[in-house]
C-alpha cells in the first residue's frame, strides 16, 4: 500500500530552480533514505511534504488519516521544564486518562450500593482502562527514560531545564519526542548529527523496529545501509528512486549513469547521421531531395532529445608526504586530563608506528578531541609523556576549523601559508576542491561549513605532512566528497590518527580501533566491522564463561547452593524462616509502593515518583533473589 505520493513537484526560489518534476512513491512501512549533495533541495522536499512550503507545481498525496512527524536540523526549545518533564508532555493525554480513572474509582467507592450506577461506572472504567493500556499508560515513564538513555542524556542532564541545552542536545530532545509520539510517517533530517556511536546504534535498532514509515536525509552511509530498504537521490533538481540500501543504490546508480551515457551517445550519433543525410539531400538541390531533407528535419525536431548525464562535480585531490618518518611515530604513556573535579581520561597510552591508521572512538564527552589537542600541543596533559619519532611532520585537521582566519578571503588564507607558490597554482589547488572563479575572493566568514572544510583540506594537502591527525574530517562533507577523501587517504603512505563518528569512513581508513570510555581504553585490531565482531565475541564469552556452557547466573546460583548445603539443619531451618519473613516484608512494601504510584498526587512530585520507581525496581530484584534462595533452602530441607 502506498502511503505517500509526490507527483511532478517543482520548486524555485527566485531564479534558483531546486526541484523539477519530482515524483516519488513511498510504500507503507518502508524506510527510505534521501541523498544528494549539500543544497540540492532535500530539506525543501521534506518541507513540501509537511506543508510548510507549497510547491510551484505538482501535488502531494498522503494516505487518509496519516500523522506526520518532522525532525529538522535546528531545534528551537525554550521550555522552563526539565528535559524529562518536557518529554513527558507527549503523554499528557495518557496522564489525563489516568486522572479520570482515579476519579472513576472514587465514584465507584461512593456509589457501590447503587447497582445501576455501579454498572454504568464499571463499564466506563473498563473502556477507559482498555484505552489507557493501549496508549501505554503503564509503561510511559520507562519509555521516556529509555529514549533519553538511548540518546545519551545523563541522569544529571535529564533534570536540567530544556532551555539550557546546547543546540545539538535540543535536536536530540526533539528526536526523542518524535520517537515517543510514533507518527505514521517519520521525516528525519540528518538525525545522526550530534549523536555519538552508541546513540547512533540505538537509533538504528529503534528505526528498524519502528511501526510506521520512515524517510531520512543522511550523509551517514553506514546508517543508511543498516536502516534503509529504499533510496532516492536528488541530482541536478531531479529525483531518482531505487530499492535496497545505500551500497545497493550506489551500484545501481553507477549502472544507470553508464546506461544513460550510452543512450545519449547513441542518440547523438544518430542525430549526426541524420544531419549528414539532410546535408547531402540539400546538396542535390532538387525538389524531391529537398522534400526528403525537410521530412527528416521534421522528424529530428520531434525527437525527444536526451540530456547528457552529468555526474555532480567532485573534489579531486590526494595526500602525499614530502619525506618518510622513522618507524616510531608517536609513543605516549600514562597521559591523563581533568577539568576541575571531572576526570576525562587517565593512564592513556598509545604507540603509533609508520603506516598505522588508528581511529579513536567513544561517546561524546569522553575526551577524544581533548586528547588530539594534547597530542598536537594546543593543550597540556596533567600527567604523562609524549615522544615523537624522527622526521615526524604533523598535519592537523580541526573539525572547528579554528586555524582559518574569518577576515581573510580564501585566496589569501591559502597563499599566506604558502607564499612561494605561484598565484595560478594556488587557484589551481582551490579548483581541485571546487572553489573557482570569484569564489576564491570570498571571505572565510561567508563560507558554509562544507566550504570551510574543503579550504582546510586544501591547506592540509599542500603541507605534505607524514602524520595526519584528523578530527571528524567527514563532517560537513557530502557523500561524494567523503568517498574522494577516503580514496585520497587510501593512497596516503604516511600515518593517520583520526577521531570520527563516520563508521563507513572508519571501515575504509582504519586498521586499528581505540575505544575510549569512562572505564578506560581498549584497543582492537582491524576496522569498524572487525571491532563490532570482537565486541560481539567478548559479550558471548562473558555470557558463556566455562567449558560446560553455564551462564554467570547459573554459576552464581550453584555457588549459593553449595554455601547453603554446608550449613546445619537447624541453621537451614532458621535461614528458611527468615527468608520467608523477608519475602513477606518486601511483598508488603511492593504493594504499598504500587498503591502510592497509583495515586495522581504522587506524580505531581517528579523526583519523589522517580525515587519510588527506583525503590520498586530494587525491591523487585531483591525479591527475585530471595525466591531463588527460598527454593534452594526448601530443596535442601527435604533431602
Amino acid at each position: 500500500m502506498i502511503l505517500l505520493t509526490l507527483s511532478n513537484i517543482s520548486k524555485s526560489f527566485v531564479m534558483n530552480r531546486v526541484l523539477t518534476d519530482v515524483s516519488l512513491t513511498l510504500p507503507q512501512y518502508a524506510r527510505m533514505g534521501i541523498v544528494g549533495v549539500n543544497g540540492c533541495g532535500k530539506s525543501t522536499m521534506f518541507q513540501i511534504i509537511t506543508g510548510r512550503l507549497q510547491p510551484d507545481e505538482g501535488t502531494v498525496s498522503l494516505m487518509k488519516g496519516t500523522t506526520v512527524g518532522f525532525l529538522t536540523q535546528h531545534a528551537d526549545i525554550e521550555s522552563d521544564m526539565t528535559v524529562t518533564e518536557e518529554l513527558s508532555r507527549v503523554f499528557d493525554d495518557v496522564k489525563r486518562m489516568e486522572a479520570r480513572l482515579r476519579e472513576l474509582e472514587a465514584e465507584m467507592a461512593e456509589k457501590h450500593a447503587d447497582a445501576q450506577e455501579m454498572k454504568r461506572l464499571s463499564d466506563a472504567y473498563a473502556r477507559l482502562t482498555a484505552r489507557f493500556e493501549d496508549a501505554g499508560g503503564y509503561e510511559w515513564p520507562s519509555r521516556v527514560q529509555g529514549v533519553l538513555a538511548g540518546l545519551g542524556f545523563s541522569e544529571e542532564r535529564r533534570q536540567q531545564k530544556a532551555s539550557l541545552l546546547s543546540g545539538g542536545e535540543k535536536t536530540r530532545l526533539c528526536l526523542a519526542r518524535l520517537l515517543l509520539r510514533q507518527p505514521d510517517l517519520l521525516l528525519l533530517d540528518e538525525p545522526t548529527n550530534h549523536l555519538d556511536l552508541p546513540s547512533i546504534g540505538w537509533l538504528e535498532d529503534t528505526l528498524k523496529k519502528y511501526k510506521g514509515t520512515v524517510m531520512v536525509i543522511s550523509h551517514d552511509r553506514y546508517f543508511l545501509n543498516a536502516v534503509c530498504d529504499h533510496m532516492a537521490e536528488l541530482r541536478q533538481t531531479h529525483l531518482t528512486q531505487y530499492t535496497g540500501n545505500y551500497d545497493q543504490f550506489a551500484v545501481k546508480r553507477e549502472a544507470d549513469l553508464e546506461r544513460q551515457l550510452k543512450e545519449y551517445n547513441m542518440q547523438q550519433a544518430e542525430i549526426e547521421r541524420q544531419e549528414a543525410i539532410i546535408r547531402r539531400y540539400r546538396m542535390y538541390n532538387r525538389e524531391k531531395s529537398i522534400k526528403l531533407a525537410e521530412s527528416r528535419e521534421k522528424r529530428l525536431e520531434k525527437m525527444e532529445r536526451l540530456e547528457k548525464p552529468v555526474d555532480d562535480q567532485k573534489v579531486r585531490f590526494h595526500f602525499e608526504a614530502r619525506r618518510r618518518s622513522g618507524d616510531d611515530v608517536l609513543i605516549a604513556k600514562d597521559v591523563s586530563k581533568s577539568f576541575g573535579s571531572r576526570t576525562l581520561f587517565r593512564n592513556f597510552a598509545i604507540h603509533l608506528r609508520a603506516g598505522d591508521r588508528v581511529a579513536l572512538i567513544g561517546p561524546n564527552g569522553v575526551g577524544k578531541t581533548t586528547l588530539l589537542n594534547i597530542i598536537t600541543g594546543s593543550e597540556r596533559a596533567d600527567t604523562g609523556s609524549f615522544r615523537y619519532g624522527t622526521n615526524v611532520d604533523i598535519g592537523y585537521y580541526d573539525q572547528q576549523q579554528a586555524s582559518l582566519h574569518p577576515e581573510k578571503d580564501v585566496m589569501s588564507e591559502v597563499w599566506d601559508d604558502f607564499p612561494t607558490m605561484e598565484p595560478d597554482r594556488v587557484r589551481g589547488t582551490l579548483a581541485l576542491f571546487l572553489i573557482t572563479g570569484e569564489d576564491v575572493f570570498r571571505p572565510i566568514a561567508t563560507l558554509s561549513g562544507g566550504e570551510r572544510g574543503r579550504v582546510a583540506l586544501a591547506k592540509l594537502m599542500l603541507r605534505k605532512d607524514n602524520f595526519l591527525i584528523l578530527d571528524e574530517p567527514t563532517n560537513h562533507l557530502d557523500m561524494d566528497s567523503r568517498e574522494v577523501l577516503e580514496c585520497a587517504l587510501d593512497d596516503f603512505d604516511g600515518t593517520i590518527l583520526t577521531v570520527s563518528h563516520d563508521r563507513y569512513f572508519i571501515n575504509r581508513v582504519a586498521n586499528r580501533i581505540i575505544e575510549m570510555t569512562d572505564e578506560g581504553v581498549t584497543e582492537y585490531t582491524g576496522n569498524y566491522d572487525d571491532y563490532l565482531e570482537k565486541k560481539r565475541q567478548l559479550a558471548e564469552n562473558q555470557l558463556v564463561i566455562d567449558a560446560a556452557g553455564k551462564t554467570r547466573t547459573q554459576i552464581d546460583k550453584e555457588k549459593r547452593a553449595e554455601r547453603l548445603s554446608r550449613e546445619s539443619a537447624r541453621a537451614l531451618k532458621l535461614r528458611f524462616q527468615q527468608t520467608e519473613k523477608d519475602i513477606a516484608a518486601i511483598e508488603q512494601r511492593l504493594t504499598e509502593i504500587e498503591a502510592e504510584m497509583g495515586r495522581p498526587e504522587t506524580w505531581q512530585d517528579r523526583a519523589a515518583a522517580q525515587k519510588l520507581e527506583d525503590e520498586r525496581q530494587e525491591k523487585t530484584e531483591t525479591l527475585a533473589r530471595l525466591y531463588e534462595d527460598w527454593e534452594t533452602l526448601a530443596e535442601q530441607m527435604t533431602e
